[in-house]
């Protein structure tokens, strides 16, 4: 082994520089026939040369070439033509892979896009030859990788990327954030055409970001993540753009169909998966040589029955009033049980006459729908502990029991339908679209079921017939125990009645209609390269978001449990808790539409309770841009212009006041935002050589306040005592971004690449919280009797906060080792990131959602038909909502230390193979979540005060694909 073979492996596995040198792989030939594009004659005498090296070679009289003896590699071609400027391509060379470049002329060429070009070569290979060659700074991940690791949705496969840190909840990946910015800040685009949220219910409350979970990855063509966006594209990118590319037909075959048949086990519950995907396209027209329509679909279907074990706490938090650390306020037992189907589906039909000329139809539709059950103990503690005089990490309090249950619906939808166009029109070109977006969300129902045990216990020495309860949250915080002193088992069905019935139906309806025109125009204004052009277009999106539900509550009577009772006890959460007896709750569904007389509305709740979930806003956005590309010297390439967006919105809440729970007024509330911004943006590229590259790159982003945080609407709650109120004076965030990065592109898709960036953000919007004691409440705050402490929530914008960090990628196939060796290679990344702002007066955090660290390594192996990857994902604790005071001082101050709630690091650990036969048949096994990670969130920094862990255990999924 050489030194520098020596040197490449051993950064291969720490994954910390660039690589000393290439790999010394076999020399392969390049070939191809260049002929004019209008009658197809060979045309002879084109020099064609390999830039950066010393192969070159003319076309023979029928217009073929050959340059031999060329290491795998990407290159620059340069192909000379009398009369006519030189023309650039890149190109990749695969290793033991001969590569053909075919060329079609126009007859005054001038554009890259009147040259066709066809090669073989990997997926990966085309990804990063797309990053290579982009003026901005992007990340690619192709279907083909995609697939590699059972990664279910379009989160989990981009989390696989550098910067990409990821919201999980229910077992799977949901929100995605970019480069320590949350997921309200950035954008996702399917196939340039903005994606709506499906959830309203995203982690900072802004109600803008795209829950992943509902895009099946089996769908997805390609992802790209943008760092750093053009002007030509939406300004609202504060962390960066998403663009999940759809499938498209192989250019060299004229009908193909994709096949995967696959099944599975979850094993927390020994559940069945199925796993089904198609996608098949053809080329057909007229005639065998004229085929100008082309036709490609793609279905998808995923359905799974994911078990989730649930331990949840809240804690008393009176510690200024003598009430121990940690006492609990209930500890809420979660035996989940889940249904979820996933379906993904859509197609393009197209019509291109012409090389000039291309119309196409799309359209996209994803989503799923999910059946849960929920079977929950509450523990509810007086919040009056003692020590245990046996354990001096224990306490003992007074509790009463509740045994409830979920069952629930909801189907989450996301679909695009586009019409669009593409025309060269001499050296100019335009591109243009007219789509329609929606996300939405619907629940038809969502039953829930209360039994309060109030079984007396004349043995409480309070005489307060509740039991007595000895738990220890201390010695082992993830697993607290607990033990009945005197009174009723908790996990028995005896002295538990029906005390609450309950049904909602909810409908979240986010729509939006856009149309945009590109045009782009070659020029030689500064130089004389065929890639220095000027572009321009404007575009509108016109966006209607609706936010309902309707609300039923009962008073039911007062059954008893065991009439509803099913199976046998459950043992869960690996053995350490009794759930008792799941309840059916279709059962009491059957009750309530037999005999719904038994039943009482609570008429004035329910009203309420709408009236709380209400929301209507409309937000226009109209956009202008300018960006202009051209080389000023050989190896420097500049890009610069600026984008102008012009919002004009409307947003509607509603001020409800509430006295004794009961509603005193709801007022309408609608507000009008009109404001435009201009975002300059300058991308530097300096090619050292064709796989040497240095970026420096200015620009300047936006965010719109979220939804719910810019909402006109106040809800004054006098049982709580709370105040909950939007700000509707919020300014949009800006950011001006600053990036530089140095890449390295090694053969066959590898890469080394050092980054940095920093972004100066303006407006940060962060959420207040603060307890006030009311001495005189007026006006709306009247119901409140003097002296009492109120805690208000709201949002609000600071001057300035920061984030910057860095960037490490490497990836690299190891091609130079002997044998079987040879298939080794090691994909990994890692970003840092350090942001402040002040969360509260004096207290300082990382942004909300910032990891401070988040890194991917995934060893892979490619021999012979076999494929191995095995990923490992790591994401460091972030702050996921920011709270109130923890609690009041004896004085009545508020506590230095706030009830802010982080999610915990995880790490977990996935496994992929497959096999293939022979180029139509391969089978594939996945083992997803190894580690059995758990979702955890805390109270304040700590972690020994967890107040929701949350764990799935593995899945497990195999089956067979099928190329035709």
């Amino acid at each position: 082994m050489s030194l520098a073979q020596a040197c490449r492996l051993g950064l291969g596995l720490m994954v910390l520089a660039l690589p000393l040198m290439a790999s010394a792989a076999d020399t392969v030939a390049l070939s191809g026939h260049v002929e004019m594009a209008a009658d197809h004659k060979p045309v002879a005498g084109v020099r064609i040369e390999v830039r950066g090296t010393r192969a070159a070679t003319t076309t023979d009289a029928h217009g073929n070439y050959v340059l031999p003896n060329l290491a795998p590699g990407v290159y620059t071609l340069i192909v000379n033509i009398k009369g006519q400027r030189p023309l650039l391509r890149k190109i990749t060379i695969e290793g033991n892979n001969p590569a053909v470049e075919d060329f079609a002329l126009g007859a005054a060429v001038k554009s890259l896009d009147q040259i066709n070009v066809t090669a073989p070569t990997t997926a990966d290979a085309q990804a990063r030859a797309l990053q290579q060659q982009a003026p901005n700074m992007i990340f690619v991940q192709p279907a083909a990788a995609i697939e590699r690791l059972p990664d279910v949705n379009a989160g989990e496969a981009v989390r696989r990327l550098p910067g990409i840190s990821l919201e999980t909840d229910t077992g799977e990946g949901r929100f995605v954030n970019i480069r320590g910015l949350d997921a309200d800040l950035n954008s996702t685009t399917f196939d340039g055409v903005r994606l709506m949220p499906s959830n309203v219910s995203t982690p900072t409350g802004g109600g803008r970001a795209v829950a992943f979970d509902s895009i099946p990855s089996g769908l997805v063509g390609a992802i790209t993540v943008t760092n750093t966006n053009l002007p030509e594209q939406d300004a609202e990118a504060l962390g960066g753009t998403i663009e999940i590319t759809s499938k498209s037909i192989p250019k060299d075959r004229d009908q193909f169909l994709d096949l995967q048949l696959g099944t599975g086990l979850e094993n927390l519950r020994d559940t069945p998966v199925k796993d089904y995907e198609m996608t098949g396209g053809l080329r057909f027209g007229p005639s065998a040589n004229y085929k100008p329509f082309s036709f490609i679909y793609t279905m998808n279907y995923y359905q799974d029955r994911r078990g989730i074990d649930d331990l949840e706490e809240s804690y008393v938090d009176q510690q200024g009033a003598g009430v121990p650390d940690k006492a609990f306020a209930d500890l809420n037992q979660r035996y989940y049980n889940y249904q979820r189907t996933r379906h993904g589906y859509g197609f393009e039909f197209d019509y291109q006459p012409d090389d000039d000329n291309k119309w196409y139809a799309r359209y996209f539709d994803a989503g799923y729908t999910e059946s849960k059950n929920v079977q929950k103990l509450y523990l509810e503690f007086a919040g009056a502990p003692v020590v245990n005089p046996n354990n001096p990490n224990g306490l003992i309090d007074d509790a009463t029991y509740e045994k409830a249950s979920t069952l629930e619906k909801e189907m989450i939808d996301s679909r695009v339908a586009m019409i669009g166009g593409k025309n060269n029109f001499g050296s100019w070109r335009t591109d243009y679209n007219f789509a329609l977006s929606i996300g939405s969300y619907n629940k038809p129902f969502d039953y829930g079921s209360t039994f309060t045990n109030s079984s007396p216990n004349p043995a409480n020495p309070d005489g307060s017939g509740q039991s007595i309860v000895a738990y220890d949250n201390i010695s082992n915080p993830n697993y607290p125990t607990y033990s009945v002193v005197q009174g009723q088992n908790p996990a028995s069905p005896q002295g538990y009645a029906l005390t609450d019935f309950s049904n909602g139906t909810e409908h979240d309806h986010d729509m939006e209609y856009s149309a945009a025109d590109n045009v782009t125009i070659p020029t030689s204004l500064f130089t004389q390269n065929d890639d220095e052009y000027v572009k321009f277009g404007v575009s509108a999106r016109l966006r209607n978001r609706n936010n309902s539900q309707t609300n039923f509550d009962y008073v039911p009577p007062a059954d008893a449990l065991s009439a509803y009772t099913t199976g046998q006890p459950v043992t869960y959460y690996d053995g350490s808790y009794n759930n008792g007896y799941n309840i059916n709750t279709q059962s009491i569904v059957n009750q309530f539409n037999t005999n719904p007389a038994l039943f009482t509305e609570n008429t004035a709740s329910d009203v309420l309770a709408n009236l709380q979930a209400y929301g209507h806003d409309s937000e226009n956005i109209y956009a202008g841009y300018f960006e202009y590309e051209f080389q000023p010297f050989d190896k420097l390439s500049l890009l610069g212009g600026a984008r102008y967006e012009q919002t004009d919105a409307q947003y509607e809440g509603l001020n409800i006041i509430t006295s004794n729970g009961n509603l005193v007024s709801a007022s309408p509330n609608i507000i009008t935002r009109d404001y435009g911004n201009l975002f300059p943006s300058l991308q530097a590229r300096y090619a050292f050589d064709a796989d040497l590259i240095m970026r420096a790159v200015y620009s300047k982003t936006v965010a719109r306040p979220g939804f719910q945080q810019i909402t006109p609407s106040t809800q004054i709650d006098d049982v709580n005592d709370t105040v909950t109120e939007g700000n509707p004076t919020l300014k949009p965030t800006y950011s001006d971004n600053f990036d530089l990065s140095l890449e390295y592109y090694l053969p066959e898709g590898g890469l080394a690449y050092a980054g940095l960036f920093d972004k100066q953000l303006t407006n940060y919007i962060v959420q207040t919280g603060n307890i006030e004691t009311l001495t005189n409440p007026v006006g709306a705050l009247d119901v409140f009797s003097p002296g009492t402490q109120v805690t208000f929530s709201s949002f609000e914008n600071i001057s300035s906060a920061f984030a910057r960090g860095a960037q490490l990628v490497y990836v690299d196939r190891f091609r130079w080792l002997p044998g079987a060796l040879s298939g080794l290679g090691v994909n990994a990344n890692y970003t840092y990131v350090d942001s402040r702002i002040e969360i509260h007066p004096g207290v300082y955090s990382l942004l909300p959602s910032t990891s401070r660290d988040t890194a991917n390594l995934t060893l892979t192996y490619d021999y012979m038909g076999l494929r191995i990857d095995l990923g490992a994902y790591y994401e460091s604790k972030n702050l996921f909502t920011v709270g109130s005071p923890l609690y009041t001082n004896a004085n009545g101050t508020p506590s230095s230390i706030y009830a802010d709630q982080y999610s915990s690091a995880r790490t977990s650990l996935d496994f992929g193979a497959s096999y293939a036969l022979n180029e139509t048949i391969s089978f594939y096994f996945g083992a997803k979540n190894l580690t059995n990670t758990k979702l955890r969130f805390t109270e304040t920094a700590a972690n020994d005060r967890p107040v929701q862990r949350e764990f799935y255990d593995q899945t497990f999924t195999a089956g067979i694909r099928l190329h035709f």
